[in-house]
């Protein structure tokens, strides 16, 4: 829950408002007899090949398959994992890099595990805000501010690990316990102590099976550009490390650019129609975050060369979706963002009490991502949006 400032509910009703077909999505699953708290089904097992794995659905069949097909990329069949809360009432801040769709439906996830909890007599009050645009400093500003608000656990999903690390390092010497979430991390190897971390902790992977899926489409050979994202946000450095190794493999490919665009549509819109021009033997588009494919595909089109550069990139975007499912699109690594909300409270919980991880949890808790492709396009476009060609 929200502290209810005016603020603080203006900002709920943004994320409810998006979240709403994912909500719809969990509602379908009750229907079909599954549940958002999983009638007795346990929790995914995340250590068990966690990324990479590959759906292929032609969205034809019953109504019950294609829930399957959705299944097996968002995690809806979560319940509390049976550990016991020492108090009955927490008090959570959560700050993330920026104002954008796919943390919204973390945000779901977040939701839906605090009724749970309220169910149980616990009550989870948390903030779960960020700025419009990615930003290091406005990140520090927000986690000085929440340090001076006793909060029971602090959550931030890494900006930069240059810049935020020694922050978070000075908060947990000032005693206040400090996890990362989301997508971004800075772990032991980063010089951070923060507690644990819950969120995707193979970007470097995803980006590689991308790049991978890229190279083999266009038969090893050929000149290619990087789009990142955010500079400094690990999970999107992380990708292009991976699609840059991967590249290195194959002797007749090329990385001929990599560009930032700050996680924005329209800057990886422009940032693309630059590549066309500059580079008119360019093959293929690595995309490492959720906006870059969207303007990457708009400025093929635009360009004329939909038939003649393939892209790869991240997640669940509605528009993404529907260019995968035109074959503008080549292939997307869709991220359990759901199960990524729900488990992070989960383990504040436990970092609340007083619990090391290894006691209750892990240090780093894994969720999956899954390579989709035009194959799956239609059935979860249907799933998670409604739409039906």
């Amino acid at each position: 829950m929200f502290e209810k400032t005016p603020e603080n509910e203006a900002e709920k009703k943004k994320i409810q408002g998006k979240v709403f077909i994912f909500a719809e999505l969990a509602a379908a699953f009750c229907m079909c007899g599954i549940g958002v708290a999983g009638c007795g089904g346990q929790m995914a097992d995340k250590a068990s090949s966690p990324w990479a794995e590959s759906v292929d659905a032609s969205g034809q069949g019953s109504k019950g398959e294609r829930y399957k097909v959705a299944e097996n990329i968002v995690d809806f069949n979560q319940e509390a994992d049976g550990y016991q809360p020492l108090k009955n009432n927490y008090n959570f801040y959560f700050t993330y890099k920026t104002v954008h769709p796919w943390w919204d439906a973390v945000a779901l996830g977040i939701e839906d595990a605090a009724k749970q909890y309220e169910k149980m007599g616990v009550i989870i009050n948390y903030e779960y805000l960020a700025p419009d645009r990615a930003s290091a400093q406005d990140q520090i500003q927000r986690l000085a501010d929440a340090s001076e608000r006793g909060f029971d656990v602090i959550g931030v999903d890494v900006a930069d690990v240059g810049i935020v690390t020694p922050v978070i390092n000075k908060l947990i010497e000032d005693g206040h316990k400090v996890m990362t979430f989301s997508s971004s991390d800075a772990d032991k190897e980063d010089g951070c102590n923060r507690i644990a971390y819950v969120g995707n902790t193979h970007n470097y992977e995803d980006g590689a099976e991308l790049t991978k899926a890229l190279c083999e489409k266009l038969g090893y050979r050929g000149e290619i550009a990087v789009l990142v994202g955010t500079q400094g946000a690990p999970c999107h450095e992380d990708r292009a490390l991976g699609a840059k190794d991967v590249v290195a493999e194959y002797p007749d490919m090329k990385i001929v650019e990599t560009a930032y665009d700050e996680d924005s549509v329209e800057n990886a819109y422009e940032l693309t129609l630059g590549l066309l021009e500059r580079h008119k033997g360019l093959a293929g588009i690595v995309c490492c975050n959720m906006s870059n494919p969207v303007g990457a595909a708009r400025a093929v089109i635009e360009a004329g060369r939909e038939d003649e550069v393939a892209i790869v990139g991240m997640d669940h975007d509605q528009e993404a979706l529907r260019y995968l499912r035109d074959g503008i699109i080549y292939a997307l690594g869709v991220q359990d963002c759901y199960s990524i909300g729900y488990d992070t409270v989960q383990v504040a919980v436990k970092i609340a009490d007083g619990l090391l991880p290894g006691e209750a949890y892990p240090e780093k808790t894994e969720e999956r991502t899954t390579i989709i492709y035009q194959d799956s396009a239609a059935a979860i476009l249907q799933t998670l949006y409604g739409e039906i060609d």
